[in-house]
């Protein structure tokens, strides 16, 4: 590689809540591990498939809800840091972790080095109502949306609104102790979407969005890093082939386009809301319109960044720790065609969008490589922990997500 990086600064994966089966989290230790880059991670337990990496030095063992008092996940954060002994670059995988260190950013900065950005804009972007509004204000196409502060708002908008509809939850810091859907749901009809708000209280916590046809739609994702002065370091674009849940969820299976005009659109408003640090977006773009629309803004590492890599070898967290470490990070192309594939949800995804109509017109033919997520021939225990640990939670959530969309598809 035309670079080398500071193998005296390691990286730390923070994450919060129990999501053992997180193939980010694994791509990260991966990547910054294959360059010497002493590696560490806040895991469930001993027997996730990040603990299991032949380049992750430690496991730091501290199960998380993701609902805890900023105050104690700091001092925790704090704790692991003494307990690393230097200086670690922070790579959050999660909202919730990215908001904290943002949000407390001059306790954390003695121990730790990570992009300093304005205190209250990531908690802003990963609301879907606060993107909704600075796309507004700043120009950016995203889909109509509404959101309801009571029932009778529900039964007002069910009134006048044109089905399907999508509904999700506003903030992401709720999922985890009182989501009011499992992810993203289509709703089909009036009445489905009447029955699934009785059961979000008083004060339901969603948002209520335009459908854009899946017939009518392509899927794509950007991936960059963003410099103290908001200039892409490292910016990347590709179309998602399939997700799970289907059009909504995870990335499945995607491929690197090149998208001259998405990238600019992106580099265009990260510059409007001067964000520093990892990007990743997701937006749909819309043929009736010819418009991209941004759907999500993830201010922080994306489980699929692997899927993006330079020809000089740069992906957007080794952008991130040689920026952080005062080296400089070498230009080059992104690798068009190549593929990325996440084992353990692709099956199912892909029997999905089988009746599904959805195409891809902008996927290449044939993909110039593939990156698994998960299977690795010089790291190959993760995949083997995700096999073991994947039948039963995976059961588990297939069937909420059964129930939730048999709710939501309840017809007249």
């Amino acid at each position: 590689m035309p670079f080398s990086a500071a193998r005296d600064v390691p990286g730390l994966i923070v994450k919060f809540g129990d999501y053992p089966l997180h193939h980010g989290g694994v791509g990260a230790i991966r990547s910054l591990g294959r360059l010497g880059v002493p590696m560490y991670a806040i895991t469930e337990d001993r027997y996730t498939p990040a603990a299991a990496s032949r380049y992750l030095e430690r496991a730091f063992v501290w199960p998380t809800t993701g609902t805890e008092d900023p105050d104690r996940l700091v001092e925790g954060l704090l704790r692991v840091g003494r307990r690393i002994g230097r200086p670690a670059v922070l790579i959050p995988t999660d909202e919730e972790a990215a908001v904290l260190i943002a949000e407390h950013q001059l306790e954390l900065s003695g121990r730790f080095l990570f992009p300093h950005v304005e205190a209250a804009l990531p908690r802003r972007l990963a609301s879907k109502q606060g993107l909704h509004e600075l796309c507004v204000e700043h120009g950016i196409p995203s889909p109509t949306a509404a959101f309801p502060r009571s029932y009778d708002d529900i039964v007002a908008f069910a009134g006048e609104a044109r089905f399907p509809v999508v509904a999700k939850n506003r903030e992401a810091f709720v999922r985890r102790t009182r989501p009011a859907v499992n992810g993203t749901t289509r709703i089909a009809t009036r009445e489905g979407l009447l029955t699934l708000a009785r059961g979000w209280g008083e004060r339901p916590g969603v948002i209520l969005q335009e459908y854009l046809p899946r017939e009518e739609a392509e899927d794509w994702i950007v991936h960059a890093y963003f410099d103290r002065d908001s200039t892409p370091l490292a910016l990347f674009t590709g179309v998602k082939v399939r997700s799970w849940p289907p059009h909504a969820g995870m990335t499945a299976k995607a491929y690197v386009v090149d998208n001259p005009e998405l990238a600019d659109l992106a580099a265009r408003f990260i510059k409007q809301i001067g964000f520093t640090g990892i990007i990743d977006l997701d937006l749909r773009f819309d043929r009736r319109d010819g418009q991209y629309k941004l759907l999500d803004f993830n201010p922080r590492m994306g489980a699929q960044f692997r899927l993006f890599e330079s020809e000089s070898g740069v992906d957007v967290v080794r952008a991130m720790h040689l920026d952080l470490t005062g080296r400089p990070v070498p230009e080059g192309e992104q690798r068009a065609g190549h593929r990325y594939i996440v084992e353990n949800i692709d099956l199912p995804a892909l029997l999905a969008y089988r009746r599904s109509g959805y195409t891809t017109p902008h996927a290449p033919p044939r993909a110039s490589g593939t990156e698994l997520a998960w299977l690795a021939g010089d790291d190959p225990l993760p995949f083997l922990t995700m096999l073991a640990r994947f039948v039963r939670p995976g059961a588990k959530h297939l069937y909420q997500l059964w129930r939730t969309n048999r709710l939501g598809n309840t017809s007249s």
